[in-house]
């Protein structure tokens, strides 16, 4: 659900670009674009420290505030037991997410997020090409046109662009959606493999000459389903590693994702300038590969509880609730079930 969020976001840029570029320009655009992240840097400071973070940091009294604040915001008592400090160098090491148990995950997660953030963010490039030229058979057209003009000459979108482009961006609230609904009935592996599956099948479909509005009924369910892929990734990733390496292995996850977004420009950009063909292949091709690799995950985290250590206790135990809590038995990982 917080997902949503990033959906109100890039549809605020839409709406930003409409009053801002025809007017102000694209230099105000990147300006006022930045504020966000500016305010976010300021009220960083008020934002609550993990309590795990804490104990690792063998900062315990601070951890107990952060837990007892949880607590009283949620109108819940503080459970009974005793904080246990672990030992900081317990924490995650890179080596721990290529232990046989894990190895073939992270190689495949790592892929399905540059996967991810490939085709998102290309067809988010792509879309603006296509609205300005038409459809796909019209950008063929017009590359092969002769043109006496510099090659810097910026062309503008127009008003109707702007709102075809509007509708597009409106698609991530029905992706994230239709991703809430699903993802806990048919799993996170398959939920990722039908994203994957539908964008490669939308972007094939773009190869014929379609008009205005079936190119922006395609792109509409491409990017909800891309979005949604995305979405489900970000649930399934934290959920598959141990609590020791649970944050390396999304920060490595999101960081595949930052390459594949820096990769798509060439492909979205420069590629299509050459054949718009090959493009639309490369990114249904890409995310067909994506749709198996979720397929072949070797873990399915549906209704499957966080998991802690795989190797030795770690982080803090609430020891002691056994004696209250009959049934109550200890994991071999150190945590209560």
């Amino acid at each position: 659900l917080w997902q949503v969020f990033w959906a109100i976001g890039t549809v605020f840029e839409v709406l930003l670009a409409v009053l801002v570029m025809p007017t102000l320009g694209w230099r105000w655009l990147l300006i006022l674009s930045a504020l966000p992240l500016l305010l976010f840097a300021v009220l960083c400071f008020w934002l609550p420290e993990s309590a795990r973070y804490d104990v690792l940091s063998g900062n315990q009294e601070k951890a107990i505030a952060t837990l007892k604040r949880i607590a009283t915001e949620n109108g819940a008592p503080m459970p009974l037991g005793k904080l246990i400090i672990s030992r900081q160098e317990d924490r995650g090491k890179m080596r721990d997410l290529f232990t046989p148990h894990f190895r073939w995950t992270t190689l495949l997660l790592w892929f399905i997020w540059f996967s991810n953030a490939f085709s998102y963010y290309g067809l988010v490039l792509l879309t603006t090409e296509f609205f300005q030229a038409g459809d796909v058979c019209s950008i063929s057209s017009r590359r092969k046109e002769v043109k006496a003009k510099c090659s810097l000459t910026c062309e503008y979108l127009t008003e109707e662009d702007y709102t075809d482009l509007l509708w597009t961006t409106l698609s991530e609230f029905p992706g994230v959606l239709v991703t809430l609904w699903i993802i806990d009935r048919i799993g996170r592996k398959k939920t990722m493999a039908l994203s994957f599956f539908v964008f490669s099948f939308c972007s094939l479909l773009l190869f014929l000459c379609i008009g205005r509005n079936v190119l922006t009924v395609l792109l509409f369910i491409a990017r909800a389903f891309i979005s949604g892929g995305f979405q489900a990734a970000y649930v399934y990733t934290p959920e598959v590693y141990p609590t020791a390496t649970r944050a390396l292995g999304l920060g490595t996850c999101s960081g595949m994702a930052r390459v594949g977004a820096l990769i798509t420009p060439f492909i979205a950009q420069v590629m299509l300038e050459s054949s718009v063909y090959l493009t639309l292949v490369v990114y249904s091709g890409c995310c067909l590969l994506a749709a198996v690799a979720s397929c072949f995950l070797p873990i399915e985290t549906k209704g499957r509880g966080l998991q802690e250590s795989s190797h030795r206790e770690w982080g803090q135990e609430m020891v002691g609730r056994g004696s209250h809590s009959p049934g109550v038995t200890r994991s071999n990982s150190g945590s209560q079930e």
